[in-house]
């Protein structure tokens, strides 16, 4: 007799996709161009999600890796993953109407910074080098702040008083990760302070939880992202730490290789805080397509957070500018 092969199916993570702060950002830009027409000039990509900054490009955002890019007089909305203060300075200079986008957990990172900076602290910020988020908390307390970019790193961290010294993190880690660099800086620096509240941030934190859940029993988990996208990395290592026997990240289903199905029964699939939903249905569709009807939800948390839209899209920002870009130069 041949053998019934084994049926296949799909866990799809819950929750996934778009985070408070991600929806807050995107909607931010959509909201600003309906007000105050095109260009409006977004610093770096709004969110980590080609798809979206695809999309928004072409609604008439312009996307500048520097300040210095945007014209005099124009509007500049500053991505949710946060500026230091001296790009405020900066578009100050410009004479340029500004709207900040920055995530408000991303916000209260900084404030931490600012705090424990007055108080003379040694900080130690957790998170990746040259990600967007960590240069901007780092440009809070600059002389404050030393970089930990991982366990490995903490064998070259010197303070100048282990007795006054505390640790913050970027908001899209790994949690397991974090807490491993967190228990390695305790044993050399026992009097480690904490900062008040947890920083990686709960959608980080809920979408890691799912992928745990699901990994276990998975052959195969495809998480929707893109490469740049620090929580979306984050969720492939996870599902693989979590007992996955095979995990990819992919922007677009037709990234799918065919390949990666020989021999899986069972794929799970979520995306990380910054994707929209459409690409999760382009995944499934694919998969549907392949006989991989039957879909289960791996629910891991509810989420009702949301954040209000910037305060500056209250103002007439293009008369704003246009004052600005009126005004004798230095004033």
């Amino acid at each position: 007799m041949t053998a019934t092969p084994p049926a296949r199916r799909v866990l799809l993570a819950a929750p996934r996709g778009y985070c408070a702060g991600v929806d807050r950002a995107v909607i931010a830009v959509e909201k600003a161009l309906e007000q105050y027409g095109s260009p409006i000039y977004v610093r770096h990509e709004i969110v980590h999600n080609k798809y979206v900054v695809q999309t928004l490009e072409k609604k008439g955002a312009i996307f500048v890796d520097e300040t210095a890019e945007v014209p005099e007089g124009s509007i500049v909305m500053f991505s949710a993953h946060g500026v230091a203060p001296t790009v405020h300075e900066e578009a100050a200079q410009r004479r340029l109407a500004t709207i900040d986008a920055t995530c408000p957990l991303v916000t209260k990172v900084h404030k931490e910074a600012v705090r424990f900076a007055q108080e003379d602290y040694d900080i130690l910020l957790i998170g990746h080098e040259g990600h967007e988020e960590v240069i901007g908390t780092s440009g809070e307390a600059p002389e404050h702040i030393t970089l930990v970019d991982g366990p490995d790193d903490v064998a070259d961290v010197e303070v100048r008083n282990p007795d006054k010294v505390v640790w913050l993190s970027q908001t899209t880690l790994s949690v397991d990760e974090t807490m491993e660099t967190v228990d390695a800086l305790k044993t050399k620096f026992p009097g480690l302070v904490s900062p008040p509240s947890d920083d990686i941030c709960y959608a980080t934190q809920n979408r890691q939880i799912a992928v745990k859940q699901m990994g276990a029993e998975a052959d195969l988990v495809i998480v929707v992202g893109s490469k740049n996208s620090s929580n979306s990395v984050r969720l492939v290592e996870v599902a693989l730490g979590a007992g996955a026997k095979d995990a990819h990240l992919v922007d677009f289903a037709d990234e799918i290789d065919e390949a990666w199905l020989e021999g899986v029964s069972t794929v799970g699939v979520t995306s990380g805080a910054s994707v929209p939903e459409v690409l999760v249905e382009g995944v499934l569709e694919w998969l549907s397509q392949r006989g991989f009807e039957d879909v289960e939800i791996v629910k891991a948390a509810e989420e009702s957070i949301t954040f209000s839209l910037p305060k500056e899209l209250r103002r007439d920002l293009r008369a704003e500018a246009a004052e600005l870009s009126a005004r004798p130069s230095g004033q």
